[in-house]
């Protein structure tokens, strides 16, 4: 069951003032602020200007990491205090963190290397030995609550968020009783930027209104965003137990496949993703007719996403014409890790409160993306199980099923 969210995003500091302006249609999406990106291609993304680290952690553990962790303590802090839920007062051996991250801590490792090569190996940091490496928020988040179950973290790109949840599940399972999970980013830095621009999937594109509309007909790539989400996992009994103000949704079922076709490319026959929703479905013991809504991955490439298209017609039959598909991640850009976090959170809360959050920028859809596309404003819907997609570099394919607590 998952009873506690903390969002970091780029249209939104924390769950409200996120969830308000994802429903009203406004995007994060701007030109990039934290360095000059002037001699660049791509020159936008969904940056999170409203975030003080100061506001949320110690100057001390400010300098010895990086700002993708900073942003995971916090979203953490925030999912904790909505869930009511106190480490210090739990078992240290019943509690876990599972995160997901894609390329660890950029802007701390572009700082010391710089350092490097410009003073040589003395004037670098110690703390870069463990402010880069992927498990560094994974660490951090559970030293500072003493959390001593099983830890880890999961590297899957953008199918990450959905299986460090997954893992999380899992965890459960075997014994522990409550999990700290979800995935952050904060890949907005010089190096980093030129890292994505390598794979050609990056528009450069100018513009926020016409800089990543996936399904559109002038999809022309995606815009990187940074942040995401913490999701606080727990044991049904156990959340009962200590009176859980209240239960988001319960994970229900999941599906992951490979491609095995490309590092970055997904497989043009789209069988891949198509596999992992009807297994998510298998795993939920529910059928196609039971999904009321799908959150998807829009890759903003025209192949991919035609790709996708075709999975959940395959998946979904006849019923996919009329059954509300939407992608809030137009208006943040894709987070990689933390992306597939931040769509699990729109879908509990679109159950939460019957109402699906609209996919921005998509003014006429491309040739064969004909489903139903919740678009322009948030629509009203009755919700009770939602499907989420999520695909990464590499093949990565995941789908996961949530219901609503009734």
């Amino acid at each position: 069951m998952i009873t506690g969210v903390g969002v970091v995003a780029p249209n939104g500091v924390g769950a409200d003032a996120w969830w308000s302006s994802t429903t009203a249609g406004q995007t994060g999406i701007k030109r990039i602020g934290l360095f000059d990106p002037s001699k660049y291609e791509a020159q936008l993304a969904g940056e999170v200007s409203e975030f003080n680290a100061e506001d949320w952690i110690e100057k001390r553990m400010i300098v010895q990491t990086d700002r993708w962790t900073h942003m995971a303590l916090a979203a953490t802090q925030m999912a904790l205090e909505d869930a009511r839920f106190d480490p210090s007062e739990q078992d240290e051996s019943s509690m876990s963190v599972i995160t997901a991250s894609s390329s660890g801590g950029n802007e701390f490792g572009q700082k010391e290397i710089q350092a490097l090569w410009e003073k040589g190996p003395m004037f670098v940091g110690a703390y870069q030995s463990i402010a880069w490496f992927y498990a560094a928020t994974t660490g951090q988040v559970s030293i500072r609550h003493k959390m001593k179950g099983p830890c880890g973290v999961v590297i899957a790109e953008g199918a990450g968020g959905l299986e460090a949840l997954q893992h999380s599940r899992r965890t459960i399972r075997r014994g522990v009783e409550t999990v700290v999970s979800g995935g952050l980013e904060a890949p907005i830095g010089p190096y980093a930027l030129t890292c994505q621009l390598g794979n050609g999937q990056l528009s450069t594109e100018l513009d926020p209104a016409v800089a990543y509309r996936p399904f559109d007909v002038r999809a022309n790539g995606h815009v990187p965003g940074e942040g995401g989400a913490i999701i606080l996992v727990e044991e049904l009994e156990r959340a009962r137990e200590r009176e859980a103000p209240q239960v988001y949704g319960e994970i229900i079922g999941y599906g992951a496949t490979n491609d095995a076709y490309h590092w970055s490319k997904p497989s043009p026959d789209g069988r891949g993703l198509e596999r992992a929703m009807s297994v998510a479905l298998e795993n939920a013991a529910i059928g196609p007719d039971e999904v009321d809504a799908v959150f998807l991955d829009a890759v903003g490439l025209p192949d991919a996403d035609a790709q996708e298209v075709q999975a959940v017609k395959a998946v979904f039959g006849e019923r996919a014409a009329e059954l509300p598909v939407t992608a809030p991640k137009t208006m943040v850009g894709r987070l990689y890790a933390g992306g597939a976090s931040l769509d699990v959170v729109a879908a509990l809360f679109a159950m939460r409160d019957g109402r699906l959050p609209p996919t921005i920028n998509l003014d006429e859809p491309a040739e064969g993306c004909d489903l139903n596309f919740v678009t322009g404003a948030a629509q009203d819907a009755e919700l009770h199980t939602v499907l989420v997609n999520a695909r990464g570099f590499g093949g990565f394919n995941a789908a996961m099923v949530l219901r609503r607590e009734v």
